[in-house]
């Protein structure tokens, strides 16, 4: 299992958001509290964040390295600053590569997408079902092997199906299709997912068997004002709410939450 952050608010450095909490993303790849399988989130990392003046594509930073170990990271989180930011620290699923194409966030234009849980046996069980559902411009952008990037190709499809309906339709009607496909090919699918466009983040805590990976949010805490953070794990001691399993978590711009069942 991986670890995720996310985090929209007021502008804010990757150094204070990565760093300096007492239980940051950094500390979380090499001491988590709550994986419920693996050890260590040491097979890459990687964050994306938006311009805070441009409405640009996200900027993206990657390394196979476990986190602790890029000499880079520290001067560049001191460097950047933005309203949106989304991170992640790796444990691979025994058998996937442990190379850049693997390596989250994913994007697709404007859209940053990190994911963590699994699909049970995923290259005997549901690769080849959801490749099957995919068009061929979806299908051609897949250059991993993960299934965490299958999931995001999946949603991908459902926000162009949906282009009408808000992200967060486009995010359920995704986790209903992977929920009936767990039960015709008899898989545990988990997937926690947090997905933005700069301006919104649109997350799930979401298992077809209990229990699903935790997940957190807090909002306007004193360390963070006018923000909103969802993570893994509470990355301080702070008024944390665990997100409901099974459900879908939408935040905006103004830092409103909305949490809904799915």
């Amino acid at each position: 299992m991986c670890r995720l952050l996310a985090y929209l608010g007021s502008p804010v450095s990757l150094e204070k958001l990565l760093y300096k909490p007492e239980h940051s993303l950094i500390i979380q790849s090499y001491q988590p509290r709550e994986m419920t399988s693996g050890v260590v989130n040491a097979d890459g990392f990687g964050m994306g964040w938006y311009h805070n003046q441009k409405d640009t594509e996200p900027f993206i930073y990657k390394n196979t390295l476990p986190i602790w170990n890029d000499v880079n990271l520290p001067s560049l989180s001191r460097y950047v600053e933005s309203k949106c930011v989304l991170a992640y620290v790796r444990s691979a699923t025994p058998g996937q590569a442990i190379d850049f194409s693997n390596c989250q966030p994913f994007n697709e234009q404007q859209l940053l997408f990190i994911h963590n849980g699994r699909i049970e046996n995923f290259r005997q069980t549901l690769h080849r079902k959801i490749r099957s559902t995919l068009t061929q411009n979806l299908y051609e952008k897949i250059n991993g092997n993960t299934d965490s990037e299958h999931i995001f190709a999946l949603l991908l499809s459902q926000i162009k199906i949906n282009k009408h309906r808000p992200l967060q339709y486009a995010l359920r009607t995704t986790l209903l299709t992977l929920l009936e496909m767990a039960k015709r090919y008899q898989v545990e699918v988990s997937a926690n997912v947090v997905f933005s466009d700069g301006h919104r983040l649109i997350a799930s805590r979401f298992t077809t068997t209990s229990p699903a990976p935790s997940l957190y949010w807090i909002r306007d805490d004193l360390i963070f004002p006018k923000s909103v953070i969802i993570a893994s794990e509470p990355l301080f001691i702070g008024n944390w709410t665990a997100c409901p399993e099974n459900s879908i978590i939408s935040v905006r711009e103004d830092c409103d939450i909305q949490v809904e069942q799915i």
